[in-house]
C-alpha cells in the first residue's frame, strides 16, 4: 500500500441529501475494508442555501435504517483549497458538476467526475435529488449509494497498491 493518503469529495447542491448519505455510506464502506488510514471522505455543497446545517432528516432516518450514522455531518460548500487538496472530486449530478467545472482550477479538472461513473452498472446516470419526493426517493439514493461506494472502493484499492 501507498503511505499517500486517497481524498475524496462528495458533491451536490446542498450538501443535506445525496452528497452526506454517500459520504456516510462510503465511510462505513471505507470502514469495514480496514482503509480508513489510507483513505478520507468528505463532503460539500455548490450552493450555500444550508451551510452550518445537519442532513435533512429524511435522509438521515432512511441511512439509519440501514446503520448509517449521518448526525455528526454539516452541510459546507466547495471551496477553492478543496480542489488543492482533494484527489476526487465527484458530483451527483451533471448540473453541479458543471458548477464545479466553473469554480475548479484548470490544473484540477482532471479530479472532477460523476460519483455514478465509478460503477459500470450506473455509468453516466445522475443520482436523482430526493429533496422534493418522498421516502422512496431516499432509500433509491441509498441503494445507488451502496453500490456505487463498492465500486470506487475497487478503484482505489488499485491505486494505492
Amino acid at each position: 500500500m501507498s503511505s499517500k493518503r486517497v481524498k475524496v469529495l462528495f458533491v451536490c447542491m446542498g450538501n443535506i441529501c445525496r452528497s452526506p448519505t454517500v459520504e456516510a455510506v462510503f465511510k462505513k464502506t471505507v470502514k469495514q475494508a480496514g482503509l480508513e488510514d489510507a483513505i478520507f471522505s468528505d463532503s460539500v455543497g455548490t450552493h450555500d442555501y444550508h451551510i452550518g446545517e445537519p442532513p435533512d432528516e429524511r435522509a438521515q432516518q432512511a441511512a439509519r435504517k440501514r446503520g448509517y450514522d449521518m448526525s455528526k455531518l454539516r452541510a459546507r460548500q466547495v471551496e477553492t483549497r478543496d480542489f488543492e487538496q482533494f484527489d476526487y472530486i465527484l458530483a451527483m449530478d451533471r448540473d453541479n458538476l458543471v458548477l464545479l467545472e466553473r469554480k475548479c482550477p484548470s490544473q484540477h479538472r482532471n479530479k472532477l467526475a460523476l460519483f455514478c461513473d465509478f460503477d459500470e452498472g450506473h455509468a453516466g446516470q445522475e443520482v436523482p435529488d430526493p429533496y422534493f419526493g418522498g421516502a422512496k426517493g431516499f432509500e433509491r439514493v441509498l441503494d445507488m449509494a451502496e453500490q456505487v461506494a463498492a465500486s470506487l472502493l475497487a478503484h482505489l484499492r488499485e491505486k494505492l497498491k
